[in-house]
């Protein structure tokens, strides 16, 4: 797995990987409905070519050998509640590989750079928020150097779930 900055030529394949890493993660909770209501407005091609065209971000993309977006990760400013946000934070938006590719140290490869992105963008603090009941990427962030700091609700549709939002230094 290669990560790099991902580019204007990427919008489409981001969007195809976050909505299939989307469906992945929470087809299990979240209504058909508002799961394919949510995949369709909020992992539009055009979302990410936002943010790719947008300065005061960062966009990263885990490819396999062959070229295609296995993965990706988005660097924004912060967008959660303020008594999570410091000055000098920046938001880990989303960070996704698709399962095949879950389990061989590219997820690690992946938040390196993101930290190094952050780094770069003159950040003191990374921060994200997760859902309060997905264990296995709080395990993840956990061992990234993640702790808690707080919490918000995020809205899909109808439902309403409880999020954790973590932080770190970089």
């Amino acid at each position: 797995m290669t990560i790099r900055a991902a580019g204007a030529g990427d919008a489409d394949a981001l969007a195809l990987v976050g909505g299939a890493t989307f469906l992945e993660s929470y087809a299990w909770m979240i209504p058909a409905a508002d799961l394919q209501a949510h995949v369709a407005a909020r992992h539009a091609a055009g979302v990410y070519a936002a943010w790719l065209a947008d300065a005061g971000s960062r966009v990263f993309a885990a490819t396999a050998p062959l070229g295609a977006v296995m993965g990706y990760a988005v660097l924004t400013a912060p967008a959660l509640p303020a008594d999570c946000v410091l000055d000098g934070d920046v938001e880990l938006r989303r960070i996704y590989l698709m399962g095949i590719a879950q389990g061989r140290g590219s997820g690690a490869a992946l938040m390196a750079a993101v930290l190094d992105g952050a780094r770069d963008m003159g950040a003191a603090r990374v921060t994200l928020g997760v859902h309060g009941g997905n264990a296995r990427a709080i395990g993840f962030y956990g061992r990234m150097g993640f702790a808690p700091i707080g919490g918000r609700t995020f809205t899909v549709g109808e439902q309403v779930y409880d999020d954790l939002v973590m932080g770190r230094g970089v």
